[in-house]
């Protein structure tokens, strides 16, 4: 059975979760996390954090319903490092890859193209 990898693209605004077998980069959009914060500059890096704790939260439920075996992450540096702050260890030995790179935006080509890099 081949495994089951999630893409997590991410920054502190949205967080898009894809699906792939093995490690192909046939990509399959799961979810589209949204920060509902305000942009407002005073509120943004509270808003930030809680958000990073969301998606955490979200990884660590999908992780404990097994759903899947791998974790790459591209993330926007910043935000990476609030996001591992709230990821167990447990969820942490999932991740194979982390790209710091905010391609949460882009369509699925541009991903691949980020994420296909040596």
């Amino acid at each position: 059975m081949t495994a089951i990898t999630w893409v997590l693209a991410a920054d502190g605004s949205r967080a898009r979760i894809f699906e792939t077998h093995g490690l192909k980069l046939d990509l399959r959009q799961i979810e589209d996390l949204r920060n509902p914060a305000p942009r407002a500059v005073e509120t943004a890096e509270k808003e930030r954090e809680k958000f990073a704790r969301t998606v955490a939260e979200y990884l660590e439920q999908s992780r404990l319903h097994q759903r899947f075996d791998r974790l790459r992450l591209a993330v926007e540096p910043k935000f990476l490092g609030l996001l591992r702050d709230h990821l167990s260890g447990e969820t942490l030995k999932l991740v194979y890859e982390e790209v710091s790179n905010d391609v949460s935006n882009g369509d699925t080509r541009d991903m691949r193209r980020h994420l296909d890099r040596p």
